[in-house]
């Protein structure tokens, strides 16, 4: 998703009512959880339940999530030549492997169209393209775009409920992996490591810090003889990404995982400086950093860390193909070129486009935050959106 400007939760625009009762039901529901549990959740589930909640949360539910209308923008909504460009990278994949692909987490199904329709004039369309996503208000959202923008095209569209037990193709994720529940870890004053989780108290939740057990300690003093994690310093651990990443190996026959997302390799991740981490919320284009605002209403996200995702995926069998900045990626495959096939003389239609090309590819706005990884099997020979800018020694 795009920057946009920090705020405090006291500055944001306040919903309808009707939204606010929405959210307070699930505040509720996550509430009678924490009692249950004893009056203790790790983040992690605080965080699956406030996105995933069936029919309740963020991305379960029915809020309005992507473009000018939601809370946040993504590189797809921008514009169709981040897709175009895509169908370049995702072309040769399909060569090298099968005429299928599945796209994790399709959000609106802007990108699938336009992936679908450049494929199409690449002369190389799939014979198939899934989609796995558990939202039905988004399953909706993703038909009428395809019945908006390439009818034609939609007989070849499926939906999944579930990994498949047997793929081979492009497996295609963009911006998921951030969007996955993460466990908070802090070092207290006297050097011990703590799990920050969620408590509720006087109406509202509130955090609370328990002693760090089980996986989630190991991980933690893993990290600790790694990396500089000095007292008060804090930060996350995400399992959902690299298990997820993980899951694909028994899965994947022939073909490539494809992951973009926002995010750094490990020793960028647990940086000294680093030292509260990278969780961050958003709400109708503002980002701020309260998960408790509003749960249900909100996008709660945290940074991608490569390494582990790169590590879980090559112990579990698969192979790694590349790992580069998403600047780098979309040069390689040609966004310039997308770009230059609009006239420069039709300026209503050229200016935004290499407006929002820029913010693709600039280093400071998503060029070098956003990273682009691929996994697979059977993938043998170099995949063209990482010939140049190569980043895989900074794993």
């Amino acid at each position: 998703m795009r920057p946009f400007p920090r705020s405090t939760s006291a500055a944001l625009p306040m919903p309808e009512p009707d939204a606010l009762a929405y959210s307070d039901a699930l505040k509720n529901r996550i509430a009678d959880e924490i009692a249950a549990a004893g009056g203790w959740i790790s983040f992690a589930r605080f965080m699956e339940l406030a996105l995933y909640a069936p029919g309740q949360g963020y991305y379960s539910g029915g809020a309005r999530k992507f473009g000018a209308a939601g809370d946040f923008i993504t590189a797809p909504e921008m514009t169709p030549l981040f897709g175009q460009t895509l169908a370049v990278q995702a072309a040769q994949i399909l060569r090298l492997s099968a005429p299928h692909i599945i796209e994790a987490g399709a959000g609106s199904g802007r990108l699938a169209v336009d992936l679908l329709l450049e494929l199409e004039r690449l002369g190389a369309v799939p014979d198939s393209y899934g989609i796995l996503d558990l939202s039905g208000e988004l399953r909706a959202r993703q038909r009428t775009t395809f019945e908006a923008h390439a009818p034609h095209l939609l007989e070849r569209v499926y939906w999944l409920d579930a990994l498949p037990e047997r793929f081979d193709g492009l497996v295609l994720a963009n911006e998921l992996l951030d969007a996955m529940p993460v466990h908070l870890v802090v070092r207290d004053e006297d050097g011990a490591i703590m799990e920050r989780g969620v408590g509720f108290e006087n109406g509202g939740f509130a955090w609370c810090d328990h002693p760090a057990a089980g996986r989630v300690l190991e991980r933690a003093e893993a990290l600790a003889a790694e990396c500089a994690m000095p007292p008060g310093y804090l930060s996350e651990i995400n399992f959902a990404a690299a298990g997820w990443t993980a899951s694909w190996a028994p899965i994947l026959g022939r073909g490539a995982l494809l992951l973009i997302d926002y995010g750094f390799p490990r020793h960028e991740y647990y940086h000294p400086q680093r030292d509260m981490g990278t969780l961050m919320c958003h709400y109708r284009h503002h980002a701020h950093g309260d998960p408790f605002f509003l749960p249900g209403l909100q996008d709660i996200t945290a940074h991608v860390e490569f390494t582990a995702v790169v590590e879980a995926g090559h112990e579990a069998g698969l192979e790694f193909l590349g790992y580069t900045t998403q600047a780098s990626f979309l040069l390689n495959c040609g966004v310039t070129d997308a770009l230059a096939r609009i006239p420069v003389e039709d300026a209503g239609r050229y200016l935004p486009q290499s407006q929002a090309v820029q913010k693709l590819i600039s280093p400071a706005e998503m060029g070098e935050l956003f990273k682009v990884m691929v996994l697979g099997k059977g993938v043998n020979e170099p995949l063209l959106g990482f010939l140049r800018g190569d980043r895989s020694a900074t794993l």
